[in-house]
């Protein structure tokens, strides 16, 4: 029975995966379209505002790349040197993402201060406009995809990168403000709110990689409080302590320690242990596996006879 429900766990999480993929390859095209109608319309016009936010894009079709090989990754099962799985390359996957948001956010600050100090004037057209406004839904439209399909499916992937993503919306909402100043005789608009987006974009990258630094150092997923109040209310529990839980939103590992009746036999103390398993793991639908420590009731044990 246990083996089977291992077998299905493992077969829902490849499935898991395999939608994630698609996902990815669909925001992927979305990106590089993106991507490249803004790069295109920023050199011509010698925008760095526009070119900034054109690279910006690009980013996040890299992202995506880098999501799918992790992704491939993370979706093979467990075995004998990963006897936990491989899903904490997606949190891996997630870290990438924020460092290459870093990485934009240098080159986005090198380009503002270029426009800034050597006073250039990106030429406005209607064209240009209209092309950023075209980008513009479609990044709302994929962010609004990828957020609910990350919920979906539980991905910290593909959340990290719908915020990445979300980022790059408010990027093209500044460039159309400074493309709009520019045209009102404004020209240095175009370096000082790049310059404004690039405090942006590293609020963004903080919050990336300060969620997959809290993946890969184990920091608790459960809160130990509550998870005791579910382990106390089995049948035959009589105390609960260090509970610690570790893992990724969509798969957790709990370890804790029970007392119960010294007078149990080993196969009725093995009892109450599976049914602690069971509670936990009906509390808590993410909790992949539980480790339950039993130990007698030491305060029985110490009573006088």
């Amino acid at each position: 029975m246990e083996a089977t429900t291992l077998t299905d766990r493992n077969l829902a999480q490849q499935e898991r995966n395999r939608k994630v993929r698609h996902v990815l390859l669909g925001i992927l095209v979305a990106n590089w379209v993106v991507a490249s109608a803004k790069l295109l319309f920023g050199m011509l016009s010698q925008s760095a505002a526009v070119t900034a936010d054109g690279l910006h894009s690009f980013i996040d079709g890299g992202s995506n790349v880098l999501g799918l090989v992790a992704m491939g990754v993370a979706s093979r099962p467990a075995d004998a040197d990963h006897p936990y799985g491989h899903g904490k390359f997606e949190a891996l996957a997630s870290l990438g993402i924020g460092a290459m948001i870093g990485v934009g956010m240098l080159e986005l600050g090198r380009m503002a201060l270029d426009s800034v100090l050597n006073d250039k004037h990106p030429q406005v057209t209607g064209t240009m406009a209209a092309v950023m406004a075209f980008t513009l839904v479609v990044n709302m439209v994929v962010t609004r995809v990828e957020r609910h399909y990350g919920r979906k499916y539980k991905s910290s992937l593909l959340l990290a990168d719908a915020s990445h993503t979300m980022s790059d919306v408010y990027v093209t909402l500044a460039v159309l403000g400074s493309l709009l100043l520019v045209w009102l005789g404004y020209p240095r608009a175009d370096g000082l709110i790049a310059l404004a987006v690039m405090v942006f974009v590293a609020w963004v990258a903080y919050g990336i990689v300060r969620q997959a630094v809290g993946i890969l150092s184990d920091t608790a997923r459960l809160e130990p409080d509550e998870v005791k109040r579910h382990t106390l209310a089995v049948p035959g529990v009589r105390s609960c302590r260090d509970v610690r839980s570790r893992g990724m939103e969509e798969s957790v590992y709990v370890d804790l320690k029970i007392e119960v009746d010294p007078q149990l036999t080993t196969a009725q103390a093995h009892e109450v242990a599976d049914r602690v398993e069971r509670a936990l793991q009906a509390a808590y639908p993410q909790v992949v596996d539980v480790v339950v420590h039993v130990e007698p009731d030491r305060g029985a044990m110490a009573a006088p006879a």
